[in-house]
């Protein structure tokens, strides 16, 4: 199923616009808003097939880009104003997708940065928040720093994980998990990695994987 991708520019502040895709289904139960991952931005091709999974699925989804990727560059914008950034975008899918459900979340740095943005002062409408690969710590530094506000969301979230992911070892993601409680769901994803890649060996491919993580995805978000 193809469905329409619509350009729509959105404002964070009075000096400050960013790109964004709106693409909805025809007949969506729930919207999801889908921020991008550090080194590449809301057009990656994983972006867009997790785009056009949750379509098939019956999500409609706002990808946009952050201020820095915006312009070009490759270090990423301080909190605050990623957080402005992810408040700006989930107001506009609420508008663009008024009476559906809203989540939000996205692949690591961005889901992270939702995350922050909600610990600090609730994101109005969002329902529950979905990591596409939460980046628990840095590659080589376990650490459970980074998940510390979390103790600060009230809303549920979903993690999806990969068992190899070296941004979120498996056994901290499972403590953290047990930690949040009723909020937090995890869903691990055997063999794959931060990206959701699969070694040969492992008897899968990552078609298979991908289509695991959008089915989890979106079974959590519409349930």
């Amino acid at each position: 199923m193809n469905t329409s991708i619509q350009p729509i520019r959105i404002e964070v502040d009075a000096d400050t616009t960013v790109s964004g895709l709106l693409q909805a289904p025809a007949g969506a139960r729930a919207a999801y808003v889908l921020a991008h991952g550090a080194g590449a931005g809301m057009d990656h091709a994983f972006m867009a097939q997790a785009a056009q999974g949750l379509a098939e699925r019956g999500l409609a989804t706002l990808r946009y880009q952050f201020p820095y990727m915006e312009r070009g560059s490759k270090r990423t914008d301080p909190p605050a104003v990623a957080h402005a950034a992810v408040r700006a975008a989930v107001a506009r899918a609420a508008r663009e997708f008024a009476g559906l459900r809203l989540f939000a979340g996205g692949k690591s740095f961005g889901g992270r940065m939702t995350s922050q943005a909600q610990a600090a002062a609730p994101l109005p409408g969002v329902e529950g928040l979905v990591f596409l690969g939460f980046p628990l710590h840095p590659d080589g530094a376990p650490s459970s720093t980074r998940a510390e506000h979390l103790r600060e969301v009230r809303i549920p979230m979903l993690f999806l994980q990969g068992t190899r992911d070296k941004l979120a070892d498996i056994d901290r993601m499972r403590a953290l998990s047990a930690e949040l409680g009723e909020r937090a769901t995890l869903v691990e994803i055997a063999e794959a990695d931060h990206s959701f890649h699969v070694l040969v060996r492992s008897g899968r491919k990552n078609p298979e994987v991908m289509q695991e993580v959008l089915d989890g995805a979106a079974g959590w978000m519409l349930r």
